[in-house]
């Protein structure tokens, strides 16, 4: 299917061109065993080349992207923590397409996750018609990512029960996975292939639900992903990725800057807890993070334009928001109510005041 028709096509088919021109640029670079781009090629890929014509993709400094790519090229797995909407998973994402040409390999953690659906299970028609054999056996990401040498992406490891993480010990310790039900020998142990590892993602806010065992801990590299400091930089990527979600969806209207710049900088005032001119406020418990501004922003301008004409105003914005930053908390509502009586109303520029007026919209 090509990705035009997919609602979130995967970053390697999104980016195929660019991932073509970065592997022909590495033809005679030395590469880590099973990669498909040079270490410097994978930091082109997510920060951008201008001069290659390499899109930008993720704000993040660069020596952390470093540590996190060298993280993979040893025997240890990676571990992104931070909060919620800071991109961690988007990384993951951008870093196993880059390597392994492949971003698909992913367990989604839960309290419901298996160790069959992180290792192998049966087809179990052919398991009661022919026993145990490789041909019944269904790999799951963890096996495929093995045998094929690929990186393996596991979502949210945190939320997973602490035996369910535990499966991955002896993977990550002697890359070896054993499947006892086999008869062959020789077909026992799944030793891995060069190039695979695993990235781990888990929220700040989940740790201490399933808090990963010593063991586990040391198998990994741990680094946190921070919030978008610079607030330029956040609202280059709000209106950058924002105005991405409509071309996609077809949609002849986009986020103009000036919209963009209140947005984003609501949301970062109240992220911090302080204004731009220095005023402290209470930070609200909703993580108001970039990922959340991004989805108020598409949704107020597909809002303007399926019902006002595709005129986008600071009413669509507030109407968009409520669910983002209230959900289910009336402290919040509070919190955005006095932001709005004793931060936006002493705002003089013509958008400030449209957005002070909008507060009618909140519930």
């Amino acid at each position: 299917m090509p990705p035009t028709e997919v609602q979130r096509p995967a970053a390697e088919a999104l980016y195929a061109k660019e991932l073509t021109l970065l592997a022909k640029q590495d033809a005679k670079v030395s590469k880590p065993g099973g990669w498909k781009l040079s270490p410097q090629s994978v930091i082109r890929f997510i920060l951008g080349d201008e001069k290659l014509g390499i899109s930008g993709k993720f704000v993040g400094n660069r020596s952390f992207l470093e540590r996190c790519i060298v993280a993979l090229a040893t025997n240890r797995g990676l571990m992104l923590i931070g909060e919620p909407g800071t991109a961690k998973s988007y990384l993951s994402e951008l870093l196993a397409a880059a390597i392994s040409g492949d971003s698909t390999l992913t367990v989604q953690g839960s309290a419901g996750t298996t160790e069959d659906s992180i290792k192998y299970s049966w087809n179990y028609a052919l398991l009661l018609a022919e026993g145990p054999s490789e041909r019944s056996l269904v790999p799951a990401p963890i096996h495929r990512g093995m045998r094929e040498g690929k990186i393996v992406r596991f979502e949210e490891i945190t939320r997973c029960p602490l035996e369910i993480q535990d499966t991955l010990l002896s993977i990550l310790s002697d890359r070896v996975m054993t499947i006892p039900e086999l008869p062959e020998a020789e077909s026992r142990s799944l030793f891995a292939r060069v190039g695979f590892n695993v990235i781990a993602t888990a929220n700040t806010r989940d740790r201490g639900v399933n808090e990963m065992s010593a063991a586990l801990k040391r198998r990994f590299n741990f680094e946190t992903v921070q919030p978008i400091p610079d607030l330029k930089r956040e609202m280059e990527l709000v209106q950058r990725e924002t105005n991405r979600l409509l071309e996609q969806a077809q949609v002849p209207v986009s986020l103009a800057p000036d919209l963009a710049e209140i947005l984003v900088t609501t949301f970062h005032e109240l992220r911090r807890g302080k204004t731009i001119e220095g005023k402290s406020l209470e930070s609200l418990s909703t993580v108001m993070s970039t990922a959340e501004a991004v989805g108020v922003g598409y949704a107020a301008v597909l809002h303007a334009y399926y019902y006002d004409n595709g005129k986008v105003t600071p009413a669509h914005i507030v109407q968009s928001m409520v669910g983002s930053a209230i959900k289910d908390s009336t402290e919040d509502l509070k919190k955005l109510r006095h932001y709005f009586n004793h931060v936006v109303q002493e705002r003089k520029a013509p958008l400030w005041k449209a957005l002070y007026e909008a507060r009618e919209h909140l519930p």
